[in-house]
């Protein structure tokens, strides 16, 4: 083969002796690399060349001859698909294994999971406390990420799901991911949206989609509380809902409402005082929440208050919802929960 005969000019020229060359070189390529019983992680960074990881193996004890073996490398196109990340490596891999593993990108996966309805600041602050995220957000503020969805603030922009990602990869690389979901599902569910919804436009529904997902963890609940939120939006009443008071509070919650919060005009996410939709999203929500308030459901009840078992009593009238604040809130179940139990078909 040609490139055989290049690979032994430069081994000669190495000092090799050609009789033994074809020999040297198909025992470098294919002896098992000298690892520990219990394998090894050779991590590649950003801007490595494949000879420079090749000597990094060789610099371990691992692999022998690391120039010959990225010369046959780039012979044989094995030295393009080169990724950024940690490969495993197992006793009894060879030089050529190694170089077909580094080739396909067969890196080490993380994964990260943002749960529906976490406000941006967690998911930053899960992001900074994943293994092998390198951190480069100054925090859900951070100009990189407002720039992501301007005119927008970049709370709700980003999709809560389960993200895969390589060792080096940074927090902004996940986000950025993230917000191409969130609007390639807000675009969709948009243009598919009921007539009977009084949204205005996909950020109104974001908007709503994140009150809908922090009122409910029940799921066939969405569409109904999306419904009673509609129907109040359509009438011009104040959705009056707890979440955007809590959001609006921020780290001054101490996880006790009261009666001052609820009448607080200073606080711009307060639905208690302002009318319509708070200013921005309060969480993260999920394809399910947007969903929802895009199509709410159809029906008459405008109230709705927690039953203490993860589920909530709907009313039309203020005087049945009065009733069910009396038999739910004024006098708790002793396992009073936010959740429904596990196990629960929702």
């Amino acid at each position: 083969m040609k490139w055989l005969g290049l690979i032994l000019l430069i081994v000669v020229g190495l000092g090799v002796a050609s009789v033994t060359g074809n020999a040297w070189l198909e025992s470098t390529l294919e002896t098992p690399l000298s690892l520990p019983a219990e394998g090894a992680t050779l991590e590649v960074r950003p801007g490595a060349s494949l000879r420079k990881v090749l000597t990094q193996a060789a610099n371990q004890g691992w692999l022998t001859a690391p120039k010959i073996v990225a010369l046959w490398a780039k012979w044989q196109q094995l030295d393009r698909g080169l990724q950024v990340g940690e490969y495993r490596l197992e006793s009894g891999l060879t030089a050529k294994s190694l170089l077909k593993k580094l080739n396909a990108g067969d890196v080490i996966r993380y994964s990260v999971t943002f749960p529906e309805g976490i406000t941006l600041a967690e998911a930053v602050a899960r992001l900074g406390a994943s293994e092998g995220i390198e951190v480069t957000l100054a925090g859900p503020d951070d100009p990189r990420l407002t720039a992501l969805v301007e005119p927008y603030a970049p709370e709700g922009w980003f999709l809560p799901e389960t993200y895969q990602y390589t060792r080096g990869s940074s927090d902004l690389d996940v986000l950025q991911r993230a917000n191409s979901l969130m609007k390639k599902v807000l675009t969709q569910a948009w243009q598919e949206r009921s007539t009977a919804s009084p949204l205005k436009s996909p950020y109104e529904a974001l908007i709503l989609a994140s009150i809908v997902e922090r009122e409910t963890s029940v799921a066939v609940e969405r569409p109904l509380i999306a419904g009673v939120f509609a129907r109040r939006l359509e009438r011009g009443m104040r959705l009056q809902t707890d979440p955007t008071v809590i959001y609006g509070l921020g780290s001054s919650y101490d996880g006790n409402l009261t009666r001052q919060h609820l009448s607080d005009a200073t606080n711009r996410w307060n639905t208690y005082r302002i009318p319509g939709l708070p200013p921005t999203p309060i969480a993260l929500p999920g394809k399910e929440a947007i969903n929802a308030a895009l199509n709410p459901e159809a029906g008459d009840a405008l109230y709705f208050v927690a039953k203490g078992d993860g589920y909530h009593e709907f009313a039309a009238t203020l005087e049945a919802h009065n009733a069910n604040v009396r038999r739910f809130q004024y006098q708790r179940r002793t396992n009073y929960r936010s959740t429904p139990d596990k196990g629960v078909t929702q």
